[in-house]
């Protein structure tokens, strides 16, 4: 059962549900170059900031010499600023201290600060790993991926990617070929979910002249292109039925018959598929075949949502601004600007960050961009695409003193708005 503080604002009352007590929480700190677990146990503190004396050690020069304390009191865990010269910010906004739930980050420097309960802190993850190629943060979410992958890579078996749109299935097939034996033969990627139901086939296994109209000479498909290194299929569960029971009998048998031949190929390729369809559903509806889901599902990977990595933001951010300095120059970012988008629910993940954050470096009227660039961005997209997380959200009307239309404010939302964050 939820405990709740009754908060009194100046046009009402709104019940704020209270976290369960939770005697040990976990800091994920993500910096550009490395990724820190702290763990803050009832009755301690953590100090952060440059100092060597300090017990997370920051490595920003925006961030002060003895910046923030976070404390453990009474089962709750609080951040004050400690004098700071570039400030504390959550949600967006600059606070002196704030009340910190399970699933809330706050912002130091061009830090992000991910809190979580120690039952939902992460396992261990074997040290001395390395973040994947083109893939950009080392939240323990992605060093237990990239710790996967690189078990994965050396061997031929199929993989089966899975995670929501955006989160980068598309980047770890690429890893795990180019950490494998195969990296100097070919990468293909298809997408079977753009594939046309009646040249599917055709596309895959190739075709001979004459095997349907508008065939006028012979294809070679994906597998024949592939051959000697890697084939990913993306959105795999999309594939027909009939186009289902051909690559079955290529991965049992080793070889494609393309469409209208009477000969089949050798091919030796390593199959990566991803999707965001949940495919034990479709096999037991009757839309995807059991027998080509436990041939492709030998190996699993389970991306992260960037919920679950939120301490990667800052890293991601500073890493997309790069990418669009040539078209917009340079730019730096805020604090608040960061804590705003650290704050948000992202259900387009990567993907989504990656627009916003382009489009704020457009519309930015400075070379910083500051906290009402990235709202402005967010606001530009429909209506309840984005939204503060519910521990954002308590965690910010905390440090408001309880009052809710301060908040919302700070935030540039309505009160209601705000009000539906929290509930």
């Amino acid at each position: 059962m939820f405990e709740a503080s009754r908060i009194e604002p100046a046009t009402g009352t709104v019940e704020i549900p209270r976290e369960p007590r939770s005697k040990v929480f976990c800091l994920e700190v993500g910096q550009s170059d490395r990724q820190d677990s702290v763990g803050v146990i009832d009755g301690c503190s953590v100090v952060l900031g440059t100092g060597a004396g300090c017990d997370v050690v920051l490595k920003d020069r925006t961030v002060s010499n003895r910046h923030c304390v976070v404390r453990c009191k009474g089962g709750r865990l609080w951040v004050e600023d400690a004098g700071s010269r570039n400030g504390v910010y959550v949600g967006g906004a600059r606070v002196q201290s704030a009340q910190l739930a399970p699933g809330a980050c706050f912002v130091v420097g061009h830090c992000t600060i991910a809190v979580r309960a120690s039952n939902d802190a992460p396992p261990p993850i074997e040290q001395g790993g390395d973040c994947l190629p083109r893939m950009v943060g080392r939240s323990p979410a992605m060093m237990r991926v990239a710790s996967q992958v690189r078990r994965l890579a050396p061997l031929s078996v199929p993989v089966l990617v899975r995670g929501a749109t955006g989160t980068g299935k598309d980047l770890v097939a690429r890893a795990l070929h180019e950490l494998s034996p195969r990296a100097s033969r070919p990468y293909v990627a298809l997408n079977a979910g753009a594939l046309a139901k009646d040249l599917a086939s055709a596309e895959l296994f190739g075709h001979d002249r004459g095997a349907f109209t508008g065939a006028h000479i012979r294809r070679d498909g994906a597998f024949v292109a592939a051959d000697g290194g890697t084939l990913f299929l993306d959105e795999i569960g999309e594939l027909s039925p009939d186009v289902q029971v051909r690559l079955l009998r290529t991965l049992e048998d080793g070889e494609v018959r393309p469409v209208g031949a009477g000969t089949p190929i050798k091919v030796n390729v390593r199959i990566v598929a991803a999707t965001w369809a949940p495919l034990e559903q479709l096999v037991e509806q009757g839309g995807f075949r059991e027998d080509l889901y436990h041939r492709l599902a030998v190996g699993m990977l389970s991306m992260p949502s960037l919920a679950e990595r939120r301490s990667d933001i800052s890293a991601l951010v500073e890493h997309f601004l790069k990418q669009c300095e040539a078209e917009v120059g340079p730019r730096r970012i805020s604090s608040a600007a960061i804590g705003c988008l650290a704050a948000q629910r992202w259900p387009g993940n990567v993907r989504q960050l990656k627009n916003i954050v382009w489009r704020a470096a457009m519309l930015a009227r400075s070379e910083t961009i500051a906290a009402s660039d990235v709202e402005f961005a967010i606001h530009e997209l429909p209506a309840g695409t984005l939204r503060m997380s519910k521990a954002s959200a308590i965690a910010l009307v905390q440090s408001c003193e309880g009052r809710v239309a301060k908040a919302a404010k700070m935030c540039g939302v309505p009160r209601s708005t705000f009000r539906g964050w929290i509930r």
